[in-house]
């Protein structure tokens, strides 16, 4: 799959984004309280689940932790899922080039192909082929409510983006020097910015993606982290283009990020 002329137009791309927290109920009171999403139960039999939606668009999902992940000591946290042409192809190349299967290939009866793997740092993401040909199409993507930038915070930089090269066809974007943090990675799908990646401390304990939902205004959405009982742990910072960003903590203990204009 390296080759990335075999590749569909949606292999690589992220096209989902879900929280497993120990209060979905207080995670639905939170973050939307934040951003202009509503929720609703997904309607799916035997699973407790629900959707985050902009709009009548469903942009993320919403579930319960699971009893065996508490056990595990998983924390609550937000998972990407990246389009695959294949769940089961991608699956065993995530073990050939030394990553780790946390779910087996899946099926999701009228969703799609899951799986839940790690790369080599050990970094979660869940591998997804819907069985829908026909997703409605999404808002444009710097629309408030949707993820706007992705971060791979990882102890290894070169290996990781390598890794990901070869599963997804990323490919290296502009790099910014970051003075004594080192550099920042930018990467690409095509010709548009994924995200990014670096050497971070916070990786030290465990890598992680943070993912940057858009708000309209990131001093409004700030006061409205706090007021809700979220923690701020960086920012807010101005990044290269004029956005602004904030790195946060929810009331449940999920990290995530939100980025916007001044205001």
């Amino acid at each position: 799959m390296s080759d990335t002329t075999t590749m569909t137009e949606t292999h690589g791309k992220f096209v989902w984004y879900e929280l497993m927290t120990p209060d979905t109920k207080g995670a639905e009171k939170f973050y939307g309280s934040i951003l202009p999403w509503t929720a609703k139960d997904a309607g799916t039999p035997g699973m407790n689940y629900s959707l985050f939606s902009v709009g009548e668009t469903g942009v993320a999902g919403l579930m319960p932790m699971p009893d065996d992940a508490g056990k595990k000591g998983v924390p609550p946290n937000w998972n990407g899922y990246v389009a695959v042409d294949d769940v089961d192809v991608v699956a065993a190349q995530v073990k050939k080039e030394g990553g780790v299967i946390h779910h087996p290939p899946t099926d999701i009866p009228g969703i799609g192909r899951f799986a839940a793997v790690a790369d080599p740092q050990g970094a979660v993401l869940s591998l997804f082929k819907p069985t829908r040909a026909d997703a409605p199409a999404m808002p444009p993507p710097e629309t408030p409510g949707l993820v706007g930038w992705r971060e791979l915070h990882t102890t290894d930089q070169v290996a990781a983006m390598s890794y990901y090269a070869k599963l997804f066809g990323w490919t290296k974007g502009d790099v910014v020097d970051m003075g004594p943090m080192g550099s920042y990675q930018i990467v690409s799908r095509g010709k548009a910015m994924l995200g990014g990646m670096f050497n971070s401390p916070a990786a030290k304990a465990h890598p992680f993606w943070l993912y940057y939902f858009n708000v309209a205004g990131i001093d409004t959405a700030l006061a409205k982290v706090t007021k809700g009982g979220g923690e701020l742990t960086n920012g807010p910072m101005q990044v290269p283009g004029g956005a602004w960003i904030i790195q946060c903590v929810d009331p449940q203990g999920a990290h995530f990020a939100l980025v916007g204009p001044k205001g």
